[in-house]
């Protein structure tokens, strides 16, 4: 990989961080968005090398995927923010020295990864749904799921909504099985956390149907 490429978008993507309003008046918030992003990068990774695709260019993609929360959102802000990150993303990968056709493959994956739309011209190739890709598979693991809890009150839902709860949980996620994916391999990461998130939630459904009486 290409360190130096890296190093300098870590320190970008850092920089646009440390100066936003609103991540610095909600430092846990801040905290998260850069834990989230290097998780990211790791899951793009790791698909980049099982499916061929350039390493760096692919870390640099996720890396920059949630640049846009360096600023506050406006009304539209959270559904817009992949086109935004791409549009602030796209001259620095240019002061880099990459070319071009990357650059805008590199955008269009990110452009694309909220909403499946960009405000540009572009490819939805494996590489540019492979930010997405990854992006999705992260919010689907293990601290993704006591985030969840805790910011929908679990613990202080009382016993049948907490079981009416796990149960929509549930169905959504039977719901996701068939999403589709980039790659085989973002496909195979995929349905291993769904697997993971099935059994967690199934385990507590089954806790909370032993929390009201004694079973017949």
């Amino acid at each position: 990989m290409n360190q130096e490429w890296i190093e300098r978008t870590e320190e970008f993507l850092k920089e646009k961080f440390n100066a936003a309003i609103y991540l610095n008046a909600h430092p846990a918030d801040k905290d998260y968005r850069i834990e989230h992003t290097y998780r990211v990068a790791n899951i793009g990774r790791q698909i980049a090398q099982k499916e061929g695709f350039d390493e760096t260019e692919m870390v640099l993609a996720c890396l920059l995927h949630d640049i846009s929360y360096c600023e506050e959102f406006g009304e539209n802000g959270w559904i817009e923010h992949g086109r935004r990150a791409a549009q602030i993303s796209r001259p620095f990968l240019r002061e880099l020295g990459m070319a071009e056709d990357r650059i805008n493959d590199i955008c269009y994956g990110i452009a694309i990864h909220v909403d499946d739309k960009a405000d540009f011209d572009g490819e939805r190739t494996p590489f540019a749904l492979s930010v997405g890709d990854a992006d999705n598979i992260d919010r689907f693991d293990a601290y993704r799921i006591h985030e969840t809890l805790y910011h929908d009150g679990f613990l202080e839902k009382p016993l049948e909504e907490k079981r009416e709860y796990v149960e929509k949980r549930l169905g959504r996620l039977r719901e996701l099985t068939s999403m589709p994916l980039g790659t085989k391999t973002a496909e195979a990461l995929w349905k291993s956390r769904l697997v993971f998130y099935t059994e967690f939630y199934e385990k507590l459904a089954a806790q909370l149907a032993c929390s009201e009486c004694v079973l017949p």
